[in-house]
């Protein structure tokens, strides 16, 4: 077959164009298949952050709402993600996924109750799974339009290929956005729906939908329609959801004031932690002497190295509340990474007793029992630390400590097994498979810690066959 009438310049400007095309719409294929693995996949890139005292909050202010969702609470976790964008999603488990910047940005506990029933909305309705299959459709009308659209192209029909690209996958696009919108406006209604079951009121919802459209803008987000995005606008979630939610029984509940009071206190906590102490400072000045203020300081100072300050202000919140558990946590911590792990040990022990062993604040007294550097500390370091993992086996940093104290004991294939633990949460596939393997090289064969490192080594191995296999 002779060549089409096309110049030879002509088809290299169309050949370049097509390269040009094709290249932006692989991008685009890409993001939509990237938001499908978002969709579906669990968190491993992001920084989760756990404390004690935020993640029993978590579980009680959801508690009902889960229940509502026909869930069940121990099936599902709220997560603390540190990233100060205003952001929740779900990732393809039961577990709901919080931005610390968006309880920096709730007003109250009941802004983020609605947050969290929208996102229970998502995994009651199954759409991770229906999320996977709109963007596995849209890719294959994209992927059939760029191969149309190639073959009309060496045809020597360039203009025409160009174009069935485009409109291929501007269709492509088109669809998924589409499909995630009615999910997220059947979340809302869903979420509606189960804080009205719950008892709570709507309110919170709505003045979190109206931050975010004060938000849109002031980015000067186009307003006319949301056809081009993946998420309604919030003004026409505030007009779906208004109605509903004034017309539930449940709009003038009041918000539980016990639960306010320990929102107030963790939202000052996170912000002590995450932002920059002059942040904190601005936010929480020492003029302001309510507990929340006082609490976010002591972290602002500790970070700024001022150990006295922070000390002061954990003393001064003891003062007023002599056996809060969450309290002596803060001062044995400050206490501990102060240089003063002895001092410690007393409000740490006293914490961990008074949250029956919680992991994490056992975890903080097993390391301050190391640190003391007191060898008749390490059989009760050993006990609490196993203890911790044995209650909550993801906790790192109680294993890094388990593996301290097997290592002080000459206990070498027990330290590295503890060490692949801690590997495999942080996910170090390489790591966890060198300690594993080095663990099984000590312990008795057929014992129950030596099938425990047999089984990370075969899944380390398959996790770093599977990277290498991506390169």
């Amino acid at each position: 077959m002779p060549f089409s009438p096309v110049t030879q310049a002509a088809m290299h400007q169309t050949t370049r164009r097509c390269s040009s095309l094709i290249s932006t719409l692989a991008a685009r294929l890409l993001a939509i298949c990237a938001v499908c693995v978002l969709a579906v996949q669990p968190v491993s890139a992001q920084s989760i952050l756990r404390d004690a005292e935020t993640e029993a909050l978590l579980a009680d202010m959801s508690h009902d709402l889960i229940l509502a969702a026909g869930l069940l609470p121990s099936n599902v976790n709220v997560v603390v993600i540190n990233d100060r964008s205003i952001n929740a999603f779900v990732a393809g488990t039961q577990d709901v996924y919080i931005h610390s910047g968006l309880i920096e940005a709730a007003g109250n506990v009941n802004e983020v109750q609605g947050v969290i029933a929208h996102e229970l909305g998502h995994i009651a309705l199954g759409h991770s799974i229906t999320r996977s299959e709109s963007a596995s459709k849209a890719s294959k009308i994209t992927i059939l339009s760029l191969l149309l659209g190639i073959a009309a192209v060496a045809a020597g029909a360039g203009e025409a290929g160009l174009g069935i690209m485009g409109a291929g996958q501007q269709a492509a696009l088109g669809k998924f956005l589409a499909h995630t919108r009615g999910e997220e406006a059947g979340a809302d209604v869903a979420g509606a729906k189960y804080l009205s079951k719950a008892g709570l009121t709507g309110k919170g919802s709505l003045n979190f939908f109206k931050r975010l459209q004060n938000l849109e803008f002031r980015l000067a987000i186009p307003q006319e329609d949301s056809y081009n995005r993946s998420h309604p606008l919030s003004g026409e979630r505030i007009t779906l959801l208004q109605e509903i939610y004034e017309n539930d029984p449940a709009f003038n509940a009041r918000i539980d004031p016990a639960l306010e009071a320990r929102f107030q206190r963790v939202k000052a906590k996170l912000v002590g932690y995450v932002a920059d102490p002059p942040e904190t400072l601005r936010d929480y000045p020492e003029t302001d002497q309510s507990v929340p203020a006082r609490y976010a300081r002591a972290y602002a100072w500790h970070k700024s190295a001022y150990p006295e300050k922070a000390l002061a202000e954990a003393r001064s919140l003891l003062a007023e509340a002599p056996d809060d558990p969450y309290f002596l946590e803060i001062y044995g911590q400050i206490l501990l990474e102060s240089g003063r792990p002895q001092e410690a040990l007393a409000p740490l022990q006293k914490a961990v007793a008074s949250t029956n062993a919680q992991s994490l604040i056992a975890g903080v007294y097993g390391h301050a029992l190391i640190a003391s550097e007191d060898p008749a500390n390490l059989p009760e370091a050993e006990r609490v630390l196993k203890a911790a993992v044995a209650r909550d086996a993801e906790n790192p940093f109680a294993w890094y400590q388990l593996g301290v104290v097997y290592a002080n004991r000459g206990d070498t294939p027990r330290a590295a097994l503890a060490s692949a633990e801690r590997y495999v949460l942080q996910g170090n596939a390489p790591l966890a498979l060198r300690s594993a393997e080095e663990a099984m090289l000590g312990l008795p064969q057929g014992s129950a810690d030596f099938i425990r490192a047999q089984d990370i080594a075969i899944l380390a191995r398959d996790a770093v066959e599977r990277q290498s296999r991506r390169r």
